[in-house]
């Protein structure tokens, strides 16, 4: 996924990863406190309502943070953290492995999975002390936090894309499919489940809110959003494994291979020289633009965008090492 934190503003960083939070995120929140619940079901101190926002999008910081260590730990990159009013984003790109990808993403559940002893635990104590009774806030408050993270759980482990669940069978459909076959699947997917949801949810919140009421429309309305970044997300998948598909299609060269992925280069003119705005094929010249000889010696993989030195492409055993992007013939840098 493309990394984004255009709207968002930085909170801190923790272990290198920087967490951003949404503007609309403090929209919501004000949102949340105002509004009047049914009744019975309303703290009797309103700032409850804010701890309650707060500590739920605690435990969505959690899990995402459950996302990026893991795929930390498995050799991936992941410094970006983005909480928004519909939950929160780990920015993650592990090596292009299914092993590694299904482990980045179960990372996350995996967190609210670990929490939910804890959480019940403590309705469990709730209701051995009486806080019903003595601090009735303290209870409902415990008791919602524990039903957000079974909830969070449950959601998150739906296999529709691009929640954790459809991920995690783009993961298992990787071993029998590949990579960018598996995306497709649970793209289209996708697609279909997010536009038939969005439908059913403008239709509750057009026809039936008129009916049923200001809630019903409400909900109707909630699910309509979440269904269309569903199928939009979807889309988004479909096209990018389209492409790769389109890609893996392309001749290969035979003499060089991504010393990560170990995958060749494809043949063709995919590269333009950024001084003399040649097309070229970067590895039939082994690095060397044919018309103006400008060097590009450090060329990132199409499939694992990683960057290695042209030599390593050549010979594995290679220990040269990243120069400046990129390196011009010395005449040439002369002359300018």
């Amino acid at each position: 996924m493309e990394q984004s934190t255009r709207g968002a503003l930085r909170l801190f960083q923790i272990a290198g990863v920087d967490v951003y939070i949404h503007w609309s995120w403090f929209l919501i929140g004000i949102w949340q406190v105002s509004i009047e619940r049914p009744a019975g079901s309303d703290y009797l101190v309103p700032a409850w309502k804010a701890a309650e926002y707060v500590t739920f999008f605690a435990i969505i910081l959690l899990h995402e943070f459950g996302h990026a260590l893991a795929c930390r730990s498995v050799g991936g990159r992941a410094d970006c953290i983005v909480l928004w009013p519909l939950g929160g984003i780990a920015y993650v790109a592990p090596p292009p492995r299914p092993g590694a990808f299904l482990w980045s993403i179960v990372g996350g559940p995996l967190v609210n999975l670990l929490l939910v002893a804890p959480l019940y635990g403590l309705v469990v104590l709730s209701h051995t002390l009486d806080w019903g009774e003595t601090m009735p806030d303290l209870a409902r408050f415990v008791n919602i936090m524990n039903i957000g993270n079974l909830l969070l759980l449950v959601l998150n482990l739906v296999p529709v894309y691009p929640l954790d669940g459809g991920q995690i069978l783009h993961a298992l459909l990787w071993y029998p499919l590949g990579r960018w076959e598996s995306l497709r699947v649970v793209g289209a997917l996708g697609m279909f489940l997010g536009g038939s949801l969005f439908l059913s949810g403008a239709f509750v919140f057009l026809v039936l809110g008129v009916y049923a009421g200001q809630g019903e429309a409400i909900l109707g309305g909630l699910i309509a959003i979440i269904a269309l970044f569903v199928a939009l997300r979807s889309y988004v998948a479909y096209q990018q494994a389209s492409a790769g598909l389109a890609l893996l299609a392309l001749p290969r060269h035979d003499s060089c291979a991504c010393p990560a992925c170990k995958v060749a280069p494809p043949k063709g003119t995919f590269w333009v020289c950024e001084h003399c705005e040649t097309r070229f094929d970067l590895f039939a010249g082994r690095g060397r633009c044919p018309a103006c000889g400008a060097w590009y010696l450090a060329p990132a993989c199409v499939h694992c965008h990683k960057k290695s030195h042209i030599d390593r492409w050549f010979d594995p055993n290679s220990t040269a090492e990243l120069p400046p992007e990129p390196v011009h013939d010395p005449h040439e840098t002369e002359m300018s």
